[in-house]
């Protein structure tokens, strides 16, 4: 092979055609030739390796093949006494013969562990003073050091996650194996080779490019491109396998000069392991890089702060630095970071931070001098589209919810603009559109003098545009008490500032002054003004955005309180008292009468939150002009400072005052039923909200009105606590001419089904006949609560209550109206939702009322029936089968030849709801009736000449197309397969 070689002359002309293929090298081998080949060295590793291999140095034959037991037993006897010379010939023969490079490939994708093994053995195994046989004649040490330099040749020359996969089995040993059905004992590798396999190893590691060819090693499949699939992605879902990487790149070598050292080398390539394209390497790398990132900045948060932190932060950092942009002397519209570098170092910030999700101070710390740049880069995505907007806010929102609550109120003051003193975007950046769809950061162009109107305006909607983005961004804080931490902190800034400017102004005399001071004082007054309008701002959007869940605990309610008392102070000190200030002062003490009424169940640590008040309480009672706040005031002092004990009739009547004003619907009668120790404020619903069972409720509890009363007797009450005489009041409510109070006790009976009152549940038939009648009442809000009450009590006794429901919804319009029938309707829908796959008991009465309403002569009755007919078949599976027949009947008569549109989409939109509830299972239910309703639908689309019935029926064409699809062609899965041939 060799003589040809040397004989070959690629240049030589192809005495083919130009378009063929350029001649081999003579010396290449056939596909028959490389099968000799590899049975030769089969043979070679088999007789002159294995057999003089120490205990747990390579792999055994018996892990290798089904019969290897058998030849282990034959060919490496464990009597057979080492040979180091025969073994030192075997390594050496197919070293040589691998200077082929036809040989060479072969050779070392097949047996370099082998070879591997046998090198360490021969040049880093301890030797013994005298051989005990001729045959363990030990080597020399030119021949060992011979071995320990073809050892990190071959490493040095293959493929570097090769070498680390094999090294990474020596390292290992041969753990024990299971053959013919019996347990062999494994051999644990050796310590020398361990050693020398951990330095071999973190040779690897210190080459170039040695962090990923360490990574794809140790992964197993990622080496050859991810080829296997499954193998892969069970990899990337292995957090253990990527902490122990992580341990492993984190770790410095011993090797190593010293771990700064070791950081400047390693922490580049960490980087680059977030930026593979593949996307299932991309997942490997991904996790490994993040873990590796949050291994090294616990461990090492200075080094992994200068060599992993700074680098992936430096394009932000590059628009924070001042003096960074104003020495460069750079001109306008040149680009300081580019789309891609941009693009990348959010990403990286979103991997490292949100997916890691370890809030460790090194990164909390790194990231908060750019949080401004992030907030703004928010804020400009926001005005169109972009791929990093979503990134950017959970970004924003993960370091907001980590942070010290001091420090992310501070940090929420610098995105506002309140806090000058924080790193924000430099003045001379801009963020633009790039040519690539991205985003990039360029020196802003100089105005011109006649732009300066048109540049206030741009500064004015920049500033009110960050407002309106920051309340988007608190609107997502809420529950964690966060936006109620900086809503408080507003108000109090709207009072300082206030107070402040007002002071200041009056402070101030103009007399005696340089024009250089009195420029500087209406500089000073003009950031007052500005600042206060900022605030203004702020307090209107949150108010705005902000829901009334705003304030998650005692303790925030209180600050607000305080902050309003402390606003009408002031405003009595500078004698600016006004109606707005009056009505607000009210209602903030009126809360706090409702907290004490036993709205919330109030701790001894509340008390002392609320003794905060006090200071303010005296100054009010002792200063406000309006007696009745005076006296409410000393009230609220002595209430609060005896715990509760002594409370005045003023406290209990401003609470109902100000639940009043929650509820104006709120009538005389209703107020009998509220007390000091019954009023329920906003933090207990909170706290104790019910959870709807069926689906659909939630819709229902958005067409009720907040603050509806209901009556104190099962407001606070405990399951079981229920007595007959609260049973009855409620049973008298429920008919009351009041609005409100009727649905407020149709709520309350509602609640004590589903928690199962046993009194309630005991005169099931007399809340059924309550529900009943009042369904036929015209007002939304009875006739939904009356909706739910049934609903609840069908779920609790569906055998006794479903068949008179269906009795009135099966009856004609001269026993009950149109709009009584789709009530029923409405509530059999719900009842299905909630039954579930129990529906099936009630198949057949179900499933014959609705075919029967499908025909009825009102319009509006047979549309619901078909609806309530498409809710249960979704639900019915294998069960629907031996009815389809007339269900696909009564479709395909409804939307061929009724005239009503309503009631033809209806029926389009049940075989939508049948085809996406069964799924892959249609092929097996609607095997005999597939092809008709298929031709039902291509009829619809030609046919009809409604477009939203066509919508429909191109929407069940759609499902039906992906049923089939995935029927006739199922998803190709890659599975490993290993055959062992006789």
């Amino acid at each position: 092979m060799t003589r040809l070689a040397a004989d070959f002359n690629p240049e030589r002309p192809n005495p083919k055609t130009p378009e063929s293929a350029p001649a081999l090298s003579p010396d290449t081998l056939s596909i028959s030739q490389q099968k000799t080949v590899q049975s030769a060295l089969q043979f070679v590793v088999t007789l002159g390796i294995c057999p003089y291999l120490l205990p747990g140095v390579g792999v055994p034959l018996r892990r290798r093949t089904e019969f290897g037991a058998v030849v282990q037993d034959v060919v490496c006897p464990e009597a057979a006494p080492p040979a180091p010379r025969r073994l030192y010939a075997s390594c050496r023969g197919l070293l040589d013969a691998a200077q082929h490079a036809s040989l060479a490939s072969l050779i070392f994708c097949r047996h370099l562990g082998d070879i591997a093994a046998g090198l360490c053995q021969l040049g880093f195994c301890p030797t013994k003073r005298k051989p005990l046989t001729p045959a363990e004649e030990v080597l020399t040490e030119e021949e060992r050091t011979l071995s320990r330099e073809a050892l990190r040749d071959i490493l040095d020359q293959v493929y570097q996650p090769l070498a680390v996969r094999e090294l990474l089995i020596l390292q290992r040993g041969s753990p024990q194996s299971c053959t013919d059905g019996k347990t062999q004992p494994g051999a644990r590798a050796p310590a020398w080779l361990r050693r020398l396999c951990g330095q071999l190893l973190s040779e690897r590691l210190m080459r170039p490019r040695g962090v990923q060819a360490v990574v794809r090693g140790m992964l197993e499949g990622a080496g050859a491109g991810a080829a296997g699939g499954s193998d892969a992605e069970a990899t990337a879902a292995d957090w253990k396998k990527c902490d122990l990487m992580a341990k492993i790149l984190a770790s410095c070598p011993q090797q190593c000069l010293s771990p700064e050292a070791y950081y400047r080398d390693i922490c580049p390539q960490i980087l680059d392991l977030f930026h593979f394209q593949d996307k299932l390497t991309a997942r490997q790398f991904q996790r490994v890089a993040t873990t590796t990132f949050i291994t090294m900045s616990r461990e090492c948060p200075q080094l992994a702060a200068k060599y992993l932190l700074q680098p992936m932060l430096a394009p932000l950092h590059r628009c924070v630095n001042t003096a960074e942009i104003l020495e460069s002397d750079v001109t306008p519209g040149t680009v300081l970071v580019t789309e891609e570098e941009l693009s990348r170092c959010v990403e990286d910030v979103f991997k490292v931070y949100v997916v890691g999700n370890e809030p460790l101070t090194v990164l909390l710390d790194a990231l908060l001098p750019v949080l401004g740049v992030l907030f703004s880069l928010y804020c400009f995505t926001k005005q169109s589209v972009s791929h990093i907007r979503s990134l950017c806010q959970e970004i924003l929102l993960w370091i907001l919810g980590k942070l010290e609550r001091k420090k992310a109120v501070a940090s929420l003051k610098g995105f506002a603009g309140l806090d000058r003193a924080a790193p924000s975007l430099h003045s001379l950046c801009q963020f633009r559109a790039a040519a690539q769809g991205g985003i990039e950061i360029a020196i802003r162009e100089a105005p011109s003098e006649e732009d300066d109107d048109e540049a206030l305006f741009q500064k004015v909607s920049s500033e009110q545009g960050q407002v309106e983005h920051l309340g988007d961004l608190l609107s997502h804080c809420q529950e964690s008490g966060l936006a109620g931490d900086f809503f408080i902190f507003c108000l109090k800034e709207l009072t300082h500032v206030a107070v402040e400017s007002e002071a200041e102004f009056k402070a101030r005399t103009f007399c005696g002054q340089s024009l250089l001071e009195l420029e500087r004082h209406r500089t000073l007054l003009v950031e007052g003004q500005e600042r206060r309008l900022l605030v203004l701002q702020l307090v209107a959007v949150l108010c705005e955005r902000m829901s009334e869940q705003i304030f998650t605990n005692i303790t925030q309610v209180v600050d607000f309180v305080a902050a309003t008392l402390q606003r009408a102070c002031a405003s009595l000190a500078h004698e600016a008292e006004s109606t707005v200030e009056s009505q607000t002062l009210s209602m903030s003490m009126g809360l706090v009468a409702v907290i004490l009424g036993g709205a919330v169940q109030l701790k001894s640590s509340d008390f002392a939150v609320l003794k905060q008040l006090l200071p303010l309480l005296d100054k009010v009672s002792s200063t406000y002009p309006d007696p009745t706040i005076q006296e409410l005031a000393v009230d609220l002092r002595i209430t609060i400072s005896t715990h509760g004990a002594f409370a005045t009739e003023a406290v209990s009547v401003a609470a109902q005052s100000t639940l009043s004003k929650k509820d104006p619907e709120r009538k005389p009668e209703g107020q009998r039923h509220t007390n000091a120790d019954g009023a329920q404020s906003h933090l207990e619903q909170q706290q104790n909200r019910e959870k709807a069972p069926l689906a659909g409720q939630q819709a229902q509890a958005a067409s009720v009105p907040k603050g509806s009363p209901e009556p104190s007797t099962g407001t606070a009450q405990k399951p079981g606590s229920v007595t007959t005489e609260q049973l009855q009041e409620l049973l008298l409510s429920a008919y009351d001419p009041q609005v409100p109070t009727r649905a407020a006790a149709l709520r309350t009976l509602s609640r004590w089904i589903e928690e199962r009152e046993a009194k309630a549940l005991a005169v099931q038939e007399k809340l059924l006949k309550i529900f009943l009648e009042n369904l036929e009442h015209e007002d939304t809000f009875v006739y939904l609560s009356a909706i739910q009450g049934v609903a609840l009590l069908s779920d609790v006794y569906p055998e006794k209550i479903l068949v008179d429901l269906l009795a009135q919804y099966d009856s004609g319009q001269d026993k009950h109206t149109p709009e009584t029938r789709l009530k029923v309707g409405e509530v059999l829908m719900r009842v299905v939702r909630a039954l579930g796959d129990m529906v099936a008991k009630y198949r057949e009465p179900l499933i014959h009322t609705f075919l029967r309403g499908a025909r009825d002569p009102d319009s509006a009755h047979r549309a619901s029936s078909l609806s309530n007919l498409g809710e249960l078949c979704q639900r019915l599976d294998f069960l629907l089968g031996p009815v389809v027949h007339e269900v696909t009947a009564c479709l395909t008569a409804v939307a061929k030849t009724d005239r009503e549109v309503q009631v033809r989409r209806a029926a389009i939109h049940v075989i939508v709801l049948l085809l996406r509830g069964l799924s892959q299972k249609a092929t097996e239910v609607l095997r005999d009736v597939l092809k008709d309703l298929y031709q039902l639908l291509k009829h619809v689309v030609r046919a009809e000449p409604d477009d939203v019935a066509k919508l429909h029926a191109q929407l069940a064409l759609e499902e039906l197309d992906e049923i089939m699809r995935n029927f006739l062609f199922p998803p190709q899965k890659l599975e490993k397969k290993i055959v062992v041939l006789p």
